[in-house]
């Protein structure tokens, strides 16, 4: 049996995520840490039109993508990409 009381804490870390979107009306991030909801995390919007939102998260790596005004968006920032079920790809954040 595992003695979870000896087990480091997991230190979770706030991780930013921004898109450029000036003429967008609506930015959403739609990730597997909030199962994939499209209402779950909205974005704000800065005076130069960069849509951000801060997100608390454990080390590890997460599928992500952005829906803007209705449409599925890649971080143009993001590193790594991998396939997903629809024929597109999800961008990958790693927490370290």
């Amino acid at each position: 049996m595992r003695d979870e009381s000896s087990s480091p804490t997991v230190k979770k870390k706030r991780v930013p995520f921004k898109a450029c979107a000036p003429e967008a009306q609506q930015v959403m991030l739609v990730a597997d840490f909030n199962d994939w909801s499209d209402t779950a995390r909205p974005l704000k919007k800065d005076a130069k039109g960069v849509w951000k939102t801060t997100v608390t998260l454990a080390p590890g790596r997460y599928a992500y993508r952005f829906l803007i005004d209705g449409e599925w968006v890649n971080d143009p920032n993001c590193d790594e990409e991998v396939p997903n079920d629809y024929g597109s790809h999800n961008c990958i954040k790693v927490v370290a």
